[in-house]
């Protein structure tokens, strides 16, 4: 793939890769870009090594000398100053940072390329993927053409993994951070983010793989990397930079969030608890500097009730202490019964937090997958030391929905996914029609958690569509009765929608009117003459509120062939029972004259 550069020496991608000591990932990293299906440039600044990788990278150099730069400078003690020579002796249209203990995917730069020029895009986040380390997951939920920094999850990522417009960074002399030991990617991507015209995601294949050095030998492995006050203290620019791009508001406030969840307020959590008395003061008090600089009523209202609570209680240590605890209490949670009664779903089991003896309250949320704004949250009982939540499916939406337990402590709320940890034996309970939709509660696949699959998307829908009788009519019909029922059940008459016969082998369908009948009957008139030659299967399709549910039916009963000849044309239908379960086909011929005397003399 060679972009907008075919038919010239225009270099599409710039890759920036800083090396210090990285000899033993060097092979990996380098490949991985060298493959990649563009018209690219690899640019490695060897950043002072004294292992053997500024050697390497010269024999690459020498090997691959119309796509590897090796630029050497003295050690900078950070990767901020090696990625900005990096830009000043890129060339590319876009330019993508890779370290040099990382990888790119297979494809990742071409993929990247192709969403940036069809959207004319400045920055395509590529979903990452974590070996031994912690990878964004947030802002990977699907892909994107062109998203918006207040809509989205993309400025949770502050990590410079991404393909930049590199006129974009040339036009706002946008730059890494130097003699900084962290962060400086952060201050990067801030900038560019606040500039970036358009903002694409590649959620649908692994474009870069963050890795973790067995030897723990890299900055962020280093136990110092992550000092809460350094980091406090690091965090000011980055913030400051931003506020100077975009004015007050809602969108102020909704970047904000992401420095005060991720940056600030993380700081008072397992680190607070590791640290000292005197630690932990110095800790509050920068972060209530910056709570007291940028804290808004919008900030607030956008965090969770940990993060709210700390806000308000950074004088007061022992209830920081306190929070951080909570924050760090396991849910111990035990589904212990699912039952229905009625349409409700009876859920009953045991949840508390490790460590802690008491809580405020408890209850069952059930939270749309893919819309995670809309839940349902029901009020547990109590009896001793077990939990029931009535749950009226009727209130849920089509779609997914997950239960979770939340125990609540101290205006604090924690969440843990119900159903992994169960009383041996209990399954799911049958699926259920309430008003006309179906129910169907599962057990997931990967974890085993409690999941309620409105409108059969996930799970199949059990039903049984057969017929009682079936007979030719004028017209080369069949006339069909037959009865259906969905989760031993009768199903609405408007949830009959229609005869769908499916060619086996194209996979055409042909879609025939059908007549509800009282009781779960129904009556159809199929033209099973105007099919085309083939072999066709019968599908009843139902309207349960998800997408169409389609039942084969079988029958216990076949009219018998017939043939006849029209427009000089032989045509024959067959219906049949299949072996098994006796599901209902046809097989659909239309011989000329020609040909049916030849079989006959065959």
């Amino acid at each position: 793939m060679g972009g907008a550069g075919d038919g010239d020496d225009t270099v599409d991608v710039s890759v920036v890769i800083p090396v210090h000591n990285c000899r033993d990932f060097l092979d990996r990293c380098l490949t991985s870009a060298l493959v990649q299906r563009v018209k690219k440039e690899i640019v490695v600044v060897d950043d002072g090594s004294t292992d053997g990788s500024g050697e390497l990278l010269d024999l690459y150099a020498s090997y691959h000398p119309d796509s590897v730069k090796v630029v050497h400078i003295e050690a900078s003690g950070g990767a901020g100053r090696p990625r900005n020579v990096g830009i000043e002796h890129a060339t590319g249209r876009y330019v993508f940072f890779c370290d040099a203990d990382d990888h790119l995917g297979p494809e990742a730069l071409e993929r990247m390329v192709a969403v940036a020029d069809r959207n004319d895009t400045d920055i395509v986040l590529g979903k990452i993927v974590g070996h031994g380390r912690r990878a964004p997951v947030s802002m990977f939920a699907h892909s994107a053409d062109r998203v918006e920094l207040g809509d989205s999850n993309v400025y949770n990522s502050l990590s410079c993994f991404k393909l930049f417009r590199r006129e974009l960074l040339v036009r706002h002399r946008i730059r890494f951070g130097e003699g900084m030991l962290v962060g400086e990617d952060i201050l990067f991507t801030v900038h560019a983010y606040c500039h970036a015209r358009a903002i694409s995601v590649v959620a649908d294949h692994d474009c870069y793989h963050l890795v973790s050095r067995p030897d723990g030998s890299s900055i962020m492995q280093q136990p110092g990397s992550r000092d809460p006050l350094a980091w406090l203290a690091m965090i000011r620019e980055p913030i400051r930079l931003m506020a100077r791009h975009v004015e007050p508001g809602p969108l102020r406030d909704h970047l904000l969030r992401r420095h005060f969840r991720l940056d600030v307020f993380t700081q008072l959590g397992a680190v607070f608890l590791d640290s000292d008395d005197v630690r932990r003061k110095d800790i509050a008090r920068e972060v209530a500097a910056l709570c007291e600089e940028w804290y808004t009523p919008g900030v607030h209202e956008r965090l969770n009730t940990i993060d709210r609570q700390r806000a308000g209680a950074l004088d007061d240590i022992d209830r920081l202490m306190r929070l951080a605890r909570i924050e760090s209490a396991t849910v111990r949670r035990r589904l212990t019964g699912l039952r229905w009664e009625g349409e409700h779903l009876v859920v009953t089991g045991a949840a508390r937090l490790s460590g802690i003896t008491r809580d405020d309250g408890l209850a069952v949320v059930l939270r749309a997958r893919h819309d995670p704004d809309r839940e349902l949250v029901v009020t547990a009982e109590r009896k001793g030391g077990e939990f029931t939540a009535r749950v009226d499916v009727g209130r849920l939406d089509s779609g997914i929905w997950d239960l979770r337990v939340a125990v609540e402590i101290e205006g604090v709320i924690r969440l843990g996914r119900l159903g992994a940890d169960r009383d041996s034996g209990l399954g799911r309970p049958r699926p259920r029609l309430v008003g006309g939709v179906v129910a169907l509660p599962y057990f997931t696949r990967d974890n085993g958690n409690l999941s309620i699959d409105v409108g059969g998307h996930v799970v199949a829908v059990p039903g049984t569509a057969r017929l009682i009788r079936m007979r030719w009519a004028l017209g080369h019909r069949l006339l069909m009765d037959g009865e259906v029922t969905v989760a031993g059940t009768t199903p609405p008459a408007t949830a009959v929608k229609r005869l769908v016969w499916r060619e086996r082998r194209t996979g055409r369908e042909r879609a025939e009117r059908v007549m509800a009948l009282p009781g779960g009957g129904f009556a159809a008139r199929p033209a099973v003459g105007k099919l085309a030659p083939g072999t066709w299967d019968a599908y009843l399709e139902l309207d349960l509120g998800g997408p169409p549910a389609l039942f084969r039916i079988e029958t216990d009963t076949v009219a018998g062939p017939r043939r006849w000849w029209a427009s000089a044309l032989f045509r024959s239908v067959r219906p049949y029972a299949t072996s098994g379960k006796g599901r209902l086909s046809a097989v659909v011929r239309r011989l000329t004259a020609e040909s049916v005397v030849k079989r006959i003399l065959r």
